[in-house]
C-alpha cells in the first residue's frame, strides 16, 4: 500500500501587505516563501493522515500533532493528569531513562514536546532532515513506551507543586480561576487544567497510565507537517511514529456548555499592590457563521495592537490600567469572550466602570465603518505574519483541523474577512456584550456592588491565554485565527 495524497494552493494574497503595518524584510521574504506553497493532504499505508506544505528553503522538518483529550479527561477529583503527562512523556521510554532519553534529543539537536489544553493533548517535534529518521523513533517510543520512572514522577511533582504555591497569591491566577469556576459552574471546563495542591498529590502512576491508554490513539489524531522532506518518506515516518497507536480512544464523553449568563460579580480578597481584573462571558464557536464578525468587532474592542477602544480609552486616554485586553476564546463544547486588566487598588473601580462603560458603547453601538476596514486589514496582515516560518505555519494547519476548516482556508481568509459587513458587525456585539459582563476582581478592597468570595487554592497558570482553553498555548502558542 502506498502513500496517497491530494493538493490545495495555498495563496496568500499580496494585497493583505497594503495595511499600515510595519512588517520585517526577513518576515516578507518567509511569507513569500509561504505564499507559493501547497498543501497536501496525505494518507500513510497505516492510515495516518497529515496536512503537509513541502518547504525546501532549509534541511528543517517542523510538526505539530494533537490528540483530542485534554484536561477534560482528568478524573473529577485528579486534575492535572494530563498536565502531568505532557511533563514526563519526554522524561524517558523503553530502555532509555530519561538522561539516556534527552542525551539522545541533544546529541541530534532534535526538539521534541508535549503540552496539555482544555480540550487537546499536544506536541511538536522540529528537527534537521538528516536527524528524521532518529527523531521519529524517539517520538515512537515516548507515546508508546513511557516509563514513568518514580523518580521523575516526584520531580515532576514537587515542580508542579512549588508552581502551584507559588501562584496562591498571584492575583491573576487566581481571578483567571474563579472566573472559570463561575462561567461553567459544574462542567470540565471548570476545573484547573494544571491541577491543584490538593488533586496533585493524590496522582499516581496508575492515573498516568490510564490516561495515555484512553487519550493517545489513532482516530482523533491530527497532524500537521512543513519541511524538506519528500511525501513518501514522511508517510513512512508517520507510521513509524503513530502507526502502533491504539486504533480507537477510550474517552469519557463530554457535553456541550454554554457560559454563565452576565452581568455577576465576584470579589477575592489579596493583599497585594496590583488589583487584577478578569471579565468576559459568552462567546461564539467558532463553527459558526458569524465567528468571524467577532472576531473583528472583539480586535476594535479589546484586541492585539494599541488602537483598540479598551486601550486607548483605559490605558492611554485616563492611565487607569497598566494592561487591558480581550480575546475571544472557543474551545471543542463552549465559547467565551474574555478579558483582564490589572490596575493600583485605588483606582479598582474606576477601570471596571471605563470597562463597562466601552463595552456598553459597542453593544449599543457597534464599531465605526473606519474601526472595522482597520480591523480587517489588521487581521488579514497578522494572519500573513503568522505563517512566516515552518514551526508557524504547522502549528496554524493544526489548529484549522482542530478546528473543523477546509484546507483551503488559507486561501479563502482575506474574503471571509472582507465579507463580513458593518450591519453583521452590530449585530454580533450586540449578541456578545448586550448582557454585560462577568467580572472577577482579586485585590485589596472590594469595588463597589462586588460579591466577596474566598480564595481558593492555587493553579498553576503560565498564560491567561492557556488556561482558558487557547492553545495552546503560551507556554503552548496562542491560536490563530
Amino acid at each position: 500500500m502506498t502513500c496517497s495524497f491530494t493538493r490545495r494552493s495555498v495563496l496568500i494574497g499580496g494585497a493583505s501587505l497594503s495595511i499600515g503595518m510595519l512588517v520585517s524584510p526577513d518576515s516578507l521574504g518567509a511569507a513569500k516563501s509561504v505564499a507559493a506553497a501547497k498543501i497536501q493532504r496525505l494518507v500513510s499505508p497505516c492510515g495516518v493522515e497529515a496536512w503537509f506544505v513541502k518547504d525546501a528553503t532549509v534541511p528543517f522538518i517542523a510538526m505539530e500533532f494533537a490528540f483530542n483529550g485534554g484536561a477534560t479527561q482528568d478524573p473529577a477529583d485528579k486534575a492535572g493528569v494530563g498536565h502531568m503527562v505532557a511533563d514526563l512523556l519526554d522524561e524517558g521510554s523503553g530502555d532509555l531513562d530519561s538522561k539516556s532519553f534527552h542525551e539522545r534529543l541533544d546529541r541530534r539537536a532534535i526538539e521534541l514536546s508535549f503540552g496539555s489544553t482544555r480540550d487537546q493533548f499536544r506536541g511538536a517535534l522540529r528537527t534537521l532532515e538528516e536527524n528524521a529518521d532518529e527523531a521519529f523513533d524517539l517520538l515512537r517510543m515516548a507515546l508508546t513506551l513511557p516509563r514513568f520512572d518514580a523518580a521523575d514522577v516526584e520531580r515532576i511533582r514537587a515542580s508542579l507543586l512549588a508552581n502551584l504555591r507559588n501562584d496562591s497569591n498571584n492575583p491573576s491566577s487566581l481571578a483567571n480561576r474563579k472566573f472559570l469556576e463561575v462561567a461553567f459552574n459544574d462542567h470540565p471546563y471548570a476545573r484547573p487544567a494544571g491541577g491543584t495542591l490538593e488533586s496533585v498529590p493524590k496522582i499516581g502512576v496508575t492515573d498516568l497510565k490510564g490516561y495515555v491508554r484512553r487519550v493517545i490513539a489513532k482516530d482523533t489524531l491530527k497532524i500537521a507537517v512543513v519541511g524538506d522532506i519528500q511525501p513518501d518518506v514522511l508517510c513512512g515516518l508517520l507510521d513509524k511514529a503513530f502507526g502502533g497507536l491504539p486504533a480507537k480512544a477510550d474517552s469519557v464523553p463530554i457535553r456541550d456548555v454554554v457560559a454563565a449568563k452576565p452581568p455577576q460579580r465576584v470579589f477575592i480578597p489579596l493583599d497585594v499592590a496590583q488589583t487584577a481584573v478578569t471579565f468576559g462571558g459568552p462567546g461564539v464557536r467558532r463553527s459558526k457563521p458569524d465567528f468571524m464578525a467577532a472576531n473583528i468587532v472583539n480586535h476594535v474592542l479589546g484586541g492585539d495592537g494599541l488602537s483598540s477602544r479598551l486601550f486607548r480609552e483605559v490605558r492611554e486616554k485616563r492611565g487607569l490600567a497598566y494592561s487591558v485586553r480581550q480575546q475571544l476564546v472557543w474551545m471543542n463544547h463552549s465559547a467565551v469572550f474574555v478579558g483582564n486588566s490589572g490596575t493600583r487598588a485605588n483606582r479598582a473601580g474606576e477601570t471596571l466602570e471605563e470597562i463597562e462603560k466601552q463595552v456598553r458603547r459597542i453593544a449599543d453601538e457597534g464599531p465605526t465603518r473606519q474601526e472595522l476596514d482597520d480591523a480587517k486589514s489588521y487581521l488579514k496582515g497578522s494572519k500573513m505574519l503568522a505563517l512566516n516560518s515552518s514551526s508557524k505555519l504547522a502549528r496554524t494547519l493544526l489548529q484549522h483541523q482542530l478546528d473543523k476548516l477546509p484546507i483551503d482556508y488559507i486561501e479563502n481568509y482575506n474574503t471571509i474577512v472582507d465579507a463580513v459587513t458593518l450591519e453583521d458587525a452590530r449585530k454580533v456585539a450586540q449578541r456578545l456584550w448586550g448582557q454585560g459582563l462577568l467580572t472577577v476582581i482579586v485585590g485589596r478592597s472590594p469595588p463597589v456592588a462586588a460579591e466577596s468570595a474566598p480564595v481558593p487554592s492555587a493553579t498553576t497558570t503560565p498564560s491567561h491565554a492557556e488556561q482558558l482553553g487557547a492553545t495552546p498555548s503560551p507556554a503552548l502558542p496562542r491560536k490563530p485565527n
